[in-house]
């Protein structure tokens, strides 16, 4: 649920970016939540993480992050194979948008049976019977205010950016892969933060790692399906750049995080990787 409600405005940024017209600012904006959480978001959480730890080490669950890398793995296989279509000009490289919805119906469903199965062996781990704070039909009515005030503000947020892309001279990119990134998902990357600062490592890493599933395994194939009803066609060709960025984010958060630990200098290897990332898309 917390991924859910931090990811609405990067599902309403991408919208309005599409309808207006703005692609690289939507694919950007799409992979660069990617790169910001698996990589910015998570290595901070590990550095938090490390330093509270007796002994400078971070300990969690090792399910979810190889769940994660699964999911992202699919996600960079489809996008791998549209590029290679399209780049050496095969006879698939004309159906791209057929072949991304497939794609996207297929990731959904990989996505589905994940999340089920996830839910409710997290559901029998925990075992807990805690009296919800509040009731179901608040709980509901908050959901939709906070889905309304998001889509708000995310049209606010899309008008007003490429005025700002001028005026600061800054790449499109940049704007998507930084900029839209770390401000739509600020709420999810707060709660990540505060729970790794309170030495609560398992819920800081599923806030991130849920977050990078749910936006790879869900949010992009949706909104994929989506732009066949915009302006603007959202499909799984992006630039080779952060194609084999993703490639290579996907392979050092398997090898970070699969044995389950996380030392301080692991925390700054992630973000030295985002920085370099912004770097390039800076001077695109």
């Amino acid at each position: 649920m917390q991924s859910t409600l931090g990811n609405l405005p990067e599902l309403f940024v991408v919208i309005f970016a599409l309808q207006s017209g703005a692609l690289v600012v939507a694919q950007t904006a799409i992979v660069g939540s990617i790169f910001a959480n698996g990589l910015l978001v998570l290595g901070i959480v590990f550095v938090i993480g490390a330093r509270r730890a007796p002994d400078g080490v971070m300990r969690f669950k090792v399910k979810l992050p190889k769940d994660t890398a699964t999911l992202l793995q699919v996600t960079v296989f489809i996008l791998v194979l549209v590029a290679l279509a399209v780049t050496t000009h095969n006879v698939a490289s004309r159906h791209i948008e057929a072949i991304s919805a497939v794609g996207a119906v297929c990731l959904l469903g990989v996505y589905l049976a994940w999340v089920v199965r996830y839910a409710r062996e997290d559901k029998v781990e925990e075992g807990r019977e805690l009296a919800p704070r509040i009731s179901l039909g608040a709980t509901l009515a908050l959901l939709v205010v906070a889905g309304v005030a998001s889509a708000f503000v995310s049209d606010w947020f899309v008008n007003a950016l490429e005025p700002a892309i001028h005026v600061l001279n800054i790449s499109p990119a940049f704007a998507g892969i930084v900029i839209i990134a770390i401000a739509g998902n600020a709420v999810e990357n707060f709660t990540a933060l505060s729970m790794a600062g309170r030495g609560r490592a398992d819920l800081a890493i599923s806030v991130v790692k849920n977050s990078v599933a749910q936006i790879a395994a869900f949010l992009y194939p949706l909104l994929v399906l989506i732009s066949f009803a915009l302006h603007t066609r959202l499909t799984f060709t992006l630039p080779p750049v952060y194609i084999g960025a993703l490639l290579l984010t996907t392979l050092a958060l398997d090898q970070i995080t699969s044995d389950g630990e996380a030392a301080e200098f692991e925390g700054w290897a992630l973000v030295a990787l985002y920085v370099i990332l912004a770097v390039v898309a800076l001077f695109e």
